[in-house]
């Protein structure tokens, strides 16, 4: 029947030679895994043997409150009392200093202003790159409503106005990542705790004490 008959159709060999493509995409797949695995652990060791990576610091430079109001003229006789009526404005600048040799990318973070522990207002910082060896000032403003300030221990606060002092604490978690070859660290955790003391008179900062705990990579 080989010479006279029909052509036979092999159905088993196109079944094994796909069987073959298989298990080669198989394997392509798996050495790409293991490629991509062996590539982030020789960027990790060469962060942490080369680069040594250290926590930026973070410093609070400057702290401005003002009163923020349709007129001042209540400003002289009451301060306090002013203040719980209309809305205190926080403005806070803090130096960054960056001592890797390879550059820093901060994203955006918040800090938030609390007294007695209970949140007034936070403020907002844009996300902003630093070079290696550099030292950059940002900003940031925390508005306080009269409607917050109401809700608050208002007895409290002017107990504290009387005195012409008033503590406030600003905490925030400002997070980083080290740049290298154009591929970003993990993230570095910088959490921020100042504590500052104001006069409501005077519109002044009497004092200002922060820490700063970082983790690196």
């Amino acid at each position: 029947m080989s010479s006279g008959g029909a052509p036979r159709v092999y159905y088993e060999s196109s079944r094994s030679s796909s069987k073959p493509s298989l298990s080669g995409c198989c394997r392509c797949l798996f050495f790409l895994v293991v490629l991509i695995a062996v590539l982030v652990v020789a960027f990790v060791l060469l962060v942490v043997l080369f680069v040594k990576p250290k926590k930026p610091q973070i410093d609070l430079d400057q702290v401005k409150v003002q009163i923020v109001a349709p007129t001042t003229a209540a400003l002289s006789s009451d301060v306090a009392a002013a203040a719980a009526s209309e809305g205190i404005a926080i403005t806070m600048s803090f130096n960054v200093t960056n001592d890797n040799k390879v550059g820093i990318t901060f994203a955006g973070s918040r800090f938030v202003v609390l007294y007695k522990e209970i949140p007034l207002g936070q403020g907002f910082v844009r996300e902003f790159s630093m070079p290696a060896h550099t030292v950059s000032r940002v900003y940031t403003a925390v508005f306080v409503s009269p409607a917050i300030l109401q809700q608050t221990d208002v007895q409290s606060l002017l107990q504290d106005a009387t005195k012409d002092r008033v503590e406030l604490k600003v905490l925030g978690d400002p997070g980083a990542k080290l740049v290298i070859l154009g591929l970003s660290s993990p993230k570095v955790q910088v959490a921020v705790d100042c504590s500052i003391e104001i006069s409501p008179t005077k519109l002044a900062v009497i004092s200002h004490q922060c820490s700063f705990d970082g983790v690196g990579v």
